[in-house]
């Protein structure tokens, strides 16, 4: 019994004594845990090398065989599961912005819209045409920048719709695109924030009327959505949680109206493809998405591309994001390459589809493309472009021009220059992986791991990671 006893000492060192009680309930109900019989060697072996692992898959059991005193388990479970992420550092990464990371909530207000061509319900738009047609105007203003001509066509829908959750949302997402990033910005974020509380206020009303219930979901989906972000944003994660979660109903709903709507293969093929890709890159959280409903990386690519197609509210929207996976994950530049240049096709005046549009010339060698495009963006106005342009100089002037020592002033100039968490955090990655390779090409060694760990340690495009990876094994 005395190593029995070592053991159980290892395992309290391992999760603390309120998990450890939490894991034995769970052994004794699920595994007839008996501390003299042979098995218990197995499983206290177990909980000590994969602690987090164990608990996971008991609860999960105890789930589904309606374990008696759960709540009891639970409640335990959870001031273990707290300590443990807090011990093992794991706090440093945002598990609540894990489904942030799934589905970027721009489309749901498109969702909210596209309910109106269900032939399942009765709403207030659904057989009023002209005004969806003014919608679809308003939302192709907001993306091509033309703000100073929304708010003829938005006073229109307030006319005769004046207690709609359509209007604070369309506002909110003319606020988003009109103020980048609007997280970022004190005067405005505030208001931006009352409209979608206001969406969600009004969509609570929809509610309460069976004729116009069907709509009510999606706007309440899209105002917490929304504001999951924003908190997400602001590291505030209890907040973010709590509004995250209940926006993940409403997308889990989406799945269910797939075949009727097209519009839903957007939703859904996001949470397809980032509920299988984010826990590849980040291992760490993988005990997290346990809970998660299964995806497929695949099936999502596949859905996104037939709501790029099929789509009326959420094809830009699955266009856009598609080609975003496209180039950071999976190195399939010609594809994205053929949705970008639609895109800034159709809305000429949109930096961040210009940006993304130079970004996929440059990562297919199309350099006298991308210095057309290049010049455009440098006329754009906005505090985070300038770090986008100034690394798509240096690799023009690396691979394009072969001047090393004009793309390293670039490089250099662009690690000087701050980045936005949501449109080009990656670009100081570019940069660096620009610097090791002219160092390599210098001879200094030293340098050019040093600045591929660099790389390592800040990119999240799979290119980079296997350019990096490749030279430091």
């Amino acid at each position: 019994m005395n190593g029995l006893f070592f053991l159980i000492k290892e395992v309290i060192k391992k999760t603390k004594p309120k998990l450890f009680i939490a894991i034995l309930t769970l052994m004794t109900k699920l595994h007839g845990f008996d501390p003299n019989a042979k098995n218990t060697f197995f499983y206290l072996f177990v909980l000590i090398e994969q602690p987090m692992k164990f608990v996971f898959a008991s609860l999960k059991i105890a789930l589904f065989n309606n374990v008696t005193d759960l709540k009891w388990i639970l409640v335990r479970f959870k001031l273990g599961l707290k300590w443990y992420f807090e011990n093992h550092k794991i706090y440093k990464i945002n598990l609540k912005s894990i489904l942030m990371k799934y589905l970027n909530l721009r489309f749901l207000l498109f969702l909210g819209l596209c309910v109106f061509s269900s032939p399942h319900t009765k709403a207030q738009i659904l057989y009023d045409t002209a005004t969806q047609d003014i919608i679809l105007e308003v939302i192709d203003r907001i993306y091509n920048q033309e703000f100073s001509e929304i708010e003829p066509l938005a006073r229109q829908i307030r006319a005769k719709y004046p207690n709609h959750p359509v209007n604070p949302m369309l506002k909110a997402m003319q606020l988003q695109w009109q103020y980048l990033p609007v997280k970022d910005n004190k005067a405005v974020v505030g208001q931006y924030m009352n409209l979608l509380h206001d969406c969600i206020n009004k969509a609570k009303v929809l509610e309460k009327d069976p004729k116009t219930r069907p709509e009510a979901p999606f706007f309440l989906m899209a105002g917490h959505g929304y504001i999951a972000l924003i908190h997400n944003y602001n590291d505030d994660r209890l907040k973010a949680a709590s509004e995250a979660k209940q926006a993940y109903g409403y997308v889990m709903d989406g799945f269910k109206y797939m075949e009727r709507n097209p519009e839903f293969y957007f939703s859904s093929g996001l949470y397809n493809y980032y509920v299988i890709r984010y826990p590849e890159d980040h291992p760490i959280v993988k005990p997290v998405v346990f809970f998660f409903k299964n995806g497929n990386m695949d099936e999502g690519l596949r859905q996104m591309d037939i709501a790029s197609k099929k789509g009326v509210f959420t094809r830009t929207e699955s266009a856009y994001y598609l080609a975003r996976i496209l180039l950071k994950h999976e190195m399939r530049y010609t594809q994205a390459n053929s949705y970008l240049a639609s895109l800034v096709k159709q809305y000429p005046n949109n930096p961040i589809f210009l940006m993304k549009y130079t970004e996929a010339l440059l990562s297919l060698g199309r350099y006298d493309e991308a210095a057309l495009s290049l010049e455009k963006l440098k006329k754009r106005s906005g505090k985070f472009f300038p770090v986008a342009w100034r690394t798509f100089e240096g690799i023009l002037e690396e691979k394009n021009q072969k001047n090393d020592r004009e793309a390293e002033k670039s490089y250099y100039a662009a690690l000087r220059l701050p980045t936005d968490d949501e449109y080009t955090k990656e670009y100081h990655a570019f940069a660096y992986a620009g610097l090791a390779r002219i160092s390599v090409r210098t001879g200094d060694r030293k340098k050019a791991v040093y600045f591929y760990k660099k790389v390592e340690n800040t990119a999240e495009y799979k290119g980079l990671l296997q350019e990096a990876r490749a030279f430091l094994k």
